[in-house]
């Protein structure tokens, strides 16, 4: 009898425990799923906020969400856009997992585009994707201030608080977008040779097709591609001083930009026919997305002045540079971090750097938003902070505002003398 009630006991117990447990994460569910969101705040006296466009290819669901929980704030706008070589079941399950966070399906600043681009390797296909991209942020969202590109092999290296608290004393109109009118080679490897992306034209995936002569470059406008210098050593993509000296020379570099939403409304709204005269032209430019919007930005009387001469990524390349950086890992970390720079790129799937980066300077746990001002509830080893949140109009910078200060601070007074901008 004695073995057969401790038995009983036993069993009861851990029915007991069961219930109580499931009491309690329903109640936690349950108040953070009615919670109200805050009301976002826009305008001079709030910090500014970001339209982040975010793309990848077929495989790249995982790092896309890991990459949007990384930057995630609900002041900021996201567009998510997984290319046409993507499954539509890739694309419902990043959908499904975006909608899984509480804050997320709260603010509703979340969207994943339902029908893709098709997307060719060095083709006008990308650049099309990311103007149409802009055009659905500013038809989605009349509040934010910036718009930043992103692959799924970026990550950032700042909080989202570090970024707006810094870009709170940066004046709204300025682009973060590396240019030079020095061509070089560039010239006639990419500005002459006329091409055709099927992926504007064909529902099939191919390459782009050469034509079999080339045309002069155009002189009835200035040209500026992306490039920053690099010393002809291994060393950082990213340089402060776009012209580091007479020992450096123009390299090929990513499209990445930060542009404002003053910038992309002139490209895409249509006042003015000189963005869709370029534009026709870059149709057939060979990496177009690397010359369109620094040459729009520097013919452009109302926008000239107005480019830093950055786009504040941090990537390694190799002596000569190839198509693409190298991969960062664990071994870059300190450099990466000391660059003072707002993204880095690019990464291996779950790099155990990308680990290091959410410990040490994002705060954020597995599969959750990375923490902010806004997040009010307790982190527990079941709980997201994130799951309840206060005034989301309030930012707190965390240690690495600091480098990154300082970075645009040193920008910023290039830019005051006018050494940098469009020549």
């Amino acid at each position: 009898m004695g073995a057969k009630k401790r038995w009983l006991f036993t069993l009861f117990s851990s029915a007991f425990l069961s219930l109580l447990f499931l009491l309690v994460y329903s109640i936690s569910a349950f108040s953070s799923s009615k919670q109200f969101p805050s009301i976002v705040h826009h305008g001079t006296h709030y910090p500014p906020t970001f339209a982040y466009y975010i793309s990848g290819g077929r495989g790249d669901k995982d790092q896309i969400f890991r990459l949007l929980l990384a930057v995630y704030h609900p002041r900021n706008r996201y567009l998510l856009h997984l290319s046409a070589e993507a499954s539509d079941e890739e694309r419902m399950r990043l959908a499904g997992a975006v909608n899984a966070v509480p804050a997320i399906r709260s603010f509703g600043n979340v969207d994943v585009i339902g029908k893709p681009s098709r997307l060719t390797y060095m083709g006008s296909s990308n650049l099309a994707a990311m103007l149409r991209a802009a055009a659905i942020l500013l038809r989605m969202d009349a509040g934010w201030t910036w718009f930043v590109s992103l692959s799924a092999t970026d990550y950032p290296l700042i909080t989202q608080d570090d970024l707006a608290h810094v870009f709170s004393c940066v004046s709204r109109d300025l682009n973060f977008i590396d240019h030079t009118s020095d061509l070089g080679w560039k010239e006639s490897q990419r500005i002459q040779p006329i091409i055709v992306d099927p992926g504007i034209y064909l529902a099939r995936r191919s390459q782009i097709f050469h034509a079999t002569e080339k045309r002069p470059t155009p002189d009835g406008f200035k040209h500026a591609v992306h490039g920053t210098k690099i010393k002809v050593t291994h060393m950082l993509y990213f340089c402060v001083n776009v012209t580091c000296g007479d020992s450096y020379s123009t390299t090929a570099g990513s499209p990445w930009v930060i542009l404002s939403r003053s910038f992309l409304e002139f490209c895409i709204l249509g006042w003015d026919n000189f963005p869709r005269t370029l534009l026709m032209y870059f149709n057939n430019v060979v990496l177009s997305e690397e010359s369109y919007f620094h040459s729009v930005i520097c013919n452009a009387q109302e926008f000239k002045n107005t480019t830093v001469n950055s786009d504040l990524r941090y990537m390694i390349w190799d002596n000569p540079p190839k198509m693409e950086p190298h991969f960062l890992n664990t071994s870059d970390y300190d450099l990466m971090v000391q660059s003072g720079v707002a993204f880095a790129r690019q990464f291996q799937r779950d790099d155990p750097v990308l680990d290091k980066v959410d410990e040490k300077i994002l705060k954020r746990g597995h599969k959750l938003a990375a923490p902010g001002a806004w997040c009010t509830g307790r982190r527990t080893w079941w709980t997201d902070p994130c799951s309840q949140w206060g005034d989301v109009n309030v930012v707190k910078p965390g240690p690495q505002a600091k480098k990154f200060e300082e970075t645009i601070k040193n920008l910023l007074d290039e830019w005051n003398s006018q050494m940098n901008q469009c020549k």
